[in-house]
């Protein structure tokens, strides 16, 4: 339908919730959610790989419309699917659908090493960003995939005016508008807790933050943060800054100032791109375009026309070979 502009955001989901839409009483292990989707991503590839590329024919005289040797049934049998196929439509104009992946955990990590094509990460520093990049990009070389062919993103938020002055006034107000409830009911939607049945300022014991089966990389990253193995709720609000415009790195100023910004994180191989989020909208993607697009063009570090027809030739990927 897409002519291959598709891509796929591979989530194990988060908290009870989400596990009721689909017919499971609570949120299951982490690590056992993340050996499920090993398996489900094997079922989906294998499907999408069960027709050859020149498999369709659809010759109305001979009445062919496949080569049936060129369709295939997968005939899955694993410990969470069984799956015989084959799949009723044939392959993506681009092989399959970018497989994206957003795991911050060290098993989710390991999970976009064997999988991803583009990864969505959370750096909150440069630092730290060009640190867990070539530790990533090392991962990848080990599992013997090809480091280059895989792109990291990190999220981030850019506020721009046609002066410094403008965006930071533009910030401040922006600045104003997250209330404390906004992050204690986000942060318990993706921990998988209910925080409000503590005092903010009450610490959680080391024995109940490992039963949370929410987002081990944000749990992971406040421990890690704070030093010690028993935050409060507020150490969890203040150091994750979820529903802010915190919880991303910021460039904030007039285009140069923003687009400086970018091609600091890139030029010091702390990503390979950006997802770009916005801090308000309407506005801050329409402002993203007129402002930093035409800068970050001018100084030949964002294309002018698109590579190709399909979102896989557009950030650079190969296209998959069947069964590879």
């Amino acid at each position: 339908m897409t002519n291959g502009r598709a891509a796929w955001n591979i989530v194990t989901s988060m908290n009870d919730g989400e596990a009721l839409n689909m017919g499971h009483a609570a949120h299951g292990d982490h690590d056992l959610r993340y050996d499920r989707a090993d398996e489900f991503l094997e079922v989906v590839t294998g499907h999408w790989d069960s027709w050859d590329d020149d498999a369709l024919v659809v010759d109305k005289q001979s009445g062919l419309f496949a080569h049936p040797d060129k369709v295939r049934r997968l005939d899955h049998k694993g410990d969470f699917f069984r799956s015989r196929g084959p799949f009723t439509v044939p392959r993506s104009p681009q092989g399959h659908p970018v497989l994206i992946q957003a795991g911050q955990s060290g098993r989710g990590r390991r999970f976009s090493v064997r999988w991803a094509e583009l990864v969505f990460v959370v750096y909150h520093s440069i630092e730290q960003g060009k640190a867990d990049y070539a530790a990533f990009k090392q991962q990848l070389a080990d599992a013997g995939r090809d480091p280059e062919k895989v792109v990291v993103a990190p999220g981030v938020y850019t506020v721009v005016a046609e002066t410094r002055a403008e965006a930071e006034d533009k910030v401040a107000m922006i600045d104003r508008l997250p209330k404390e409830i906004d992050c204690l009911s986000l942060l318990s939607e993706v921990l998988n807790v209910d925080l409000s049945t503590k005092p903010l300022d009450e610490p959680w014991s080391e024995e109940e933050i490992n039963t949370w089966t929410g987002a081990q990389g944000i749990r992971d990253r406040i421990l890690r943060v704070k030093g010690i193995s028993n935050p409060t709720t507020r150490d969890f609000m203040e150091i994750s800054h979820r529903g802010t415009f915190r919880d991303h790195p910021r460039f904030v100023g007039s285009p140069k100032d923003v687009a400086d910004g970018m091609e600091e994180w890139f030029a010091n191989r702390a990503c390979d791109g950006y997802v770009i989020a916005s801090s308000h909208v309407p506005g801050g993607y329409e402002e993203f375009v007129r402002y930093v697009v035409p800068e970050l063009q001018r100084r030949g570090l964002l294309h002018k026309d698109y590579r190709g027809t399909t979102l896989r030739e557009n950030l650079g990927l190969e296209r998959p070979r069947v069964g590879a």
